[in-house]
C-alpha cells in the first residue's frame, strides 16, 4: 500500500534556497569589501586626510566586517545587523573631509564610495522593500552632504544620484527573487497536496480491493461451492473453510503483524491452503522455500483462489498443487484436468481471476500465467523472480 506523506511540506524550499543565498552574498560581499576597503583606505593618506581618525575607521570597518560575516553565516542576514552596517557607514560619509583624499574622491572611485555601495545592496535582504529604499537613499543623501562638506559638490550630485540608482535596482531585484521564491512554494505546497489526496485515494482504493478480494475469496467462494453442490453440507472441507473464513473477515486482531520483507516459508503457507480442501482429489508437491511475506500471502491467497475456482467449476477433478525453484525464481502451478474454459469470454465484471489472482500478484511485482481452452483443463502458474 502506498505510504500517505505528511498532511502539509514541512518546509518551503524555495524561500530556504532563497533565505541561503541572501545571507551568503551579503556575508561574502561586505567581508571582502571590508578588507579591500582597508587596503585601500590606508594607501592614501594625503592632506587633509587625518591618520587617527581614518586608523580608527579603518580598524572598526575591519573588525564590524568579520562580524558581519560571522553573524551572517551563522544567523542569516537580520535587520539589527543590517542597520549597524548602514550606521557604520553613514558615520564614513559625513566624515569623508578627513577620512578620504581629495585627488582619490571625483568619479566615485573612493573607498567611502565603495563602502556605500556595499551597505545599499546588503540593506536590501533583511528588510521590506520600502524599508530597504528608505536605508539606502539615507545612505546616498550622507554621501552627498559630506561630499560637499569636503568640497566636491559635483561628486556629491552624481554619485548620490548613482547610489539612488543602486538602491532602486537592488531592491527590484530581491523583490522579483521574493515573489518568485513565493510563487515557486506555492507551486510546490499545490503539488505536494494533491499528491497527498492522490496516494490517499489510491491507498483507500487498494483497501477497497483487498476487501473484496477477502470477501470473494471467502465467504462468497464458499457459498458459491455449496451452491453448486462442489462441498457436502456436513463435510470436513467446509467446516474448515468455514472457520477459516470468519477468522479472515471477522478476527483480524488475531492475525500475526509480519514485516512485509521479512522471509516466511512459502510451503507452510501453502499446506494451510491445502488444508482447507480435505477430501478433495488434490495432490501437493512443495518444495521447501523461503519468500517475503507479502510475496508469500500474494502466492498462498492467489493458489487458494485458483483451487476454489477448480471446486466451483471442475466438479470431482483431479487437481495438482505444485511449488519449485527454478533459475532465481519461485513457481507454484495449480493444474486440474477440469473442462476448461474460455479466457476471453470472462465477462469484465467477474472478480475471480482479474483481481483475486492476477491483480494481486501484481501487486507483489510477480506474474500469473492460464493457459486453459475448453475441454482441456486450466493450468495456473504464479511466479515471483526471487531479486535477492
Amino acid at each position: 500500500m502506498p505510504e500517505v506523506p505528511d498532511a502539509e511540506p514541512t518546509a518551503n524550499p524555495a524561500a530556504v534556497a532563497l533565505a541561503r543565498a541572501y545571507a551568503m552574498a551579503p556575508a561574502a560581499i561586505r567581508l571582502s569589501c571590508g578588507i579591500a576597503v582597508a587596503a585601500v583606505a590606508l594607501a592614501v593618506r594625503e592632506p587633509p586626510v587625518q591618520a587617527v581618525p581614518l586608523a580608527i575607521a579603518v580598524v572598526v570597518l575591519t573588525i564590524w566586517s568579520f562580524v558581519f560575516y560571522r553573524q551572517t553565516v551563522e544567523n542569516g542576514i537580520r535587520a539589527r545587523v543590517v542597520l549597524i552596517d548602514c550606521g557604520l557607514t553613514i558615520v564614513a560619509c559625513l566624515a569623508m573631509r578627513i577620512l578620504v583624499a581629495p585627488d582619490v574622491m571625483p568619479g566615485g572611485v573612493s573607498w567611502v564610495a565603495v563602502l556605500a555601495s556595499t551597505s545599499i545592496i546588503t540593506a536590501q535582504f533583511p528588510v521590506r522593500v520600502v524599508h530597504g529604499v528608505l536605508l539606502g537613499l539615507t545612505i546616498a543623501a550622507a554621501y552627498c552632504v559630506g561630499a560637499i562638506v569636503a568640497g566636491h559638490t559635483a561628486e556629491a550630485l552624481s554619485h548620490s544620484a548613482v547610489l539612488v540608482a543602486q538602491t532602486f535596482l537592488a531592491a527590484g531585484l530581491v523583490y522579483v527573487t521574493r515573489r518568485s521564491a513565493r510563487a515557486a512554494d506555492g507551486v510546490f505546497t499545490a503539488y505536494q497536496r494533491a499528491h497527498r489526496e492522490t496516494v490517499i485515494a489510491r491507498a483507500a482504493r487498494e483497501a477497497e480491493r483487498k476487501q473484496n478480494r477477502d470477501l470473494h475469496d471467502t465467504v462468497l467462494s464458499t457459498l458459491t461451492m455449496v451452491g453448486l453442490g462442489g462441498v457436502a453440507g456436513q463435510s470436513a472441507m467446509l467446516r474448515a473453510r468455514a472457520s477459516s473464513d470468519l477468522r479472515t473477515l471477522f478476527d483480524p486482531a488475531r492475525r500475526p503483524v509480519i514485516d512485509p520483507a521479512a522471509k516466511v516459508s512459502l510451503d507452510e503457507r501453502l499446506r494451510v491452503v491445502v488444508e482447507r480442501y480435505e477430501g478433495y482429489p488434490l495432490t501437493a508437491a512443495l518444495e521447501p522455500c523461503l519468500v517475503p511475506s507479502a510475496v508469500a500471502d500474494a502466492i498462498s491467497e492467489s493458489a487458494d483462489a485458483a483451487l476454489s475456482n477448480v471446486v466451483r467449476h471442475a466438479e470431482n477433478a483431479v487437481a495438482w498443487l505444485r511449488l519449485h525453484r527454478t533459475r532465481g525464481s519461485v513457481v507454484v502451478e495449480v493444474i486440474d484436468v477440469g473442462p476448461g474454459f474460455d479466457m476471453a469470454a470472462i465477462p469484465p465484471y467477474r472478480y475471480g481471476i482479474r483481481e483475486s489472482i492476477m491483480a494481486r500478484m501484481a501487486a507483489v511485482g510477480a506474474t500469473a500465467r492460464i493457459d486453459t481452452a475448453p475441454g482441456n483443463g486450466t493450468r495456473i502458474q504464479l511466479e515471483w523472480v526471487d531479486v535477492g
